[in-house]
């Protein structure tokens, strides 16, 4: 008989607004499936923050970012990419995931994501697994660089901090929204 444990699906989601999807969020996508059996990329709205990117862009941007991450570590686990609307742990529950994959950055990041962590514990039943991205990541936020894009910085100083296929999104966002 087999052991029930062993042949769970360890499946994780890894939600985010990924507005924009950054460095950092690969990073922990790659240490991610260095951990899980599954993961899916679970892209979603926060109420509390306005939108630089349309959902759906953020989804196909996320969808082409995973594929080359994929490309670059093959035997690693599968990575797929979804649209959620509402709570985390319900879409969790939908797509059977065991645990929500969070990357911490700093203690701010650890005080809110434990909150959080603690929470969705106690009302669904789901662990967290908190990931430490690359120290060359630690400070990039998807708040700050939707700031410098809306504010006209340069973007060719975001290419630490961003993949290509995203500094050419925010470039076209930009040009189309400029008064001829």
């Amino acid at each position: 008989m087999s052991d029930p444990v062993k042949s769970q699906v360890h499946r994780a989601i890894y939600p985010g607004s990924f507005d924009p999807p950054t460095l950092g969020h690969l990073d922990v996508l790659s240490r991610g499936r260095r951990i899980f059996d599954e993961i899916v990329v679970a892209v979603g709205c926060n109420p509390d923050k306005s939108a630089f990117f349309e959902v759906g862009h953020r989804v196909e941007m996320m969808t082409r970012l995973v594929e080359e991450v994929i490309e670059a570590e093959p035997d690693a686990a599968p990575v797929t990419v979804a649209f959620y609307d509402g709570l985390t742990v319900d879409f969790a529950r939908e797509v059977s995931a065991t645990a929500i994959l969070r990357g911490i950055r700093n203690t701010t990041d650890l005080h809110a994501e434990c909150q959080l962590a603690i929470t969705n514990r106690q009302v669904a039943d789901i662990e967290s697994v908190f990931v430490v991205p690359g120290e060359a990541y630690a400070y990039t936020s998807s708040s700050l660089i939707r700031q410098i894009a809306s504010l006209g910085g340069d973007l060719d100083r975001l290419r630490t901090m961003l993949p290509s296929l995203v500094i050419d999104a925010i470039d076209k966002k930009r040009r189309s929204s400029t008064p001829d």
